[in-house]
């Protein structure tokens, strides 16, 4: 059987089911998917809702560090290195 939708339109979906005011048979609904399917997907694609979460916590560090008066002298010493070996491939 073919897949009906793709990975970028279940996590839409997905979304859209935990907003608020939603609830998931008016999702399945609107689809023409069933309820279980929705659950089915909650299940395997649990992670992939999170990520945004998580690219925060990296950033917020990272701004953290810079506050540091220490750091702002050396910044671009430090940060040109670093997005040399980030963008030729070396971490």
């Amino acid at each position: 059987m073919k897949k009906r939708f793709e990975i970028d339109q279940i996590i839409r979906i997905l979304a859209e089911a935990e907003a608020p005011g939603n609830s998931v048979a008016a999702t399945a609904r609107k689809y023409g998917i069933s309820e279980q399917t929705i659950y089915r997907w909650r299940q395997k694609y649990r992670g992939f809702l999170s990520p945004k979460l998580n690219a925060k916590k990296p950033l917020s560090a990272e701004n953290a560090r810079s506050n540091d008066s220490s750091t702002k002298k050396n910044s671009k010493s430090r940060l040109l290195p670093r997005l040399k070996n980030s963008l030729i491939g070396k971490n």
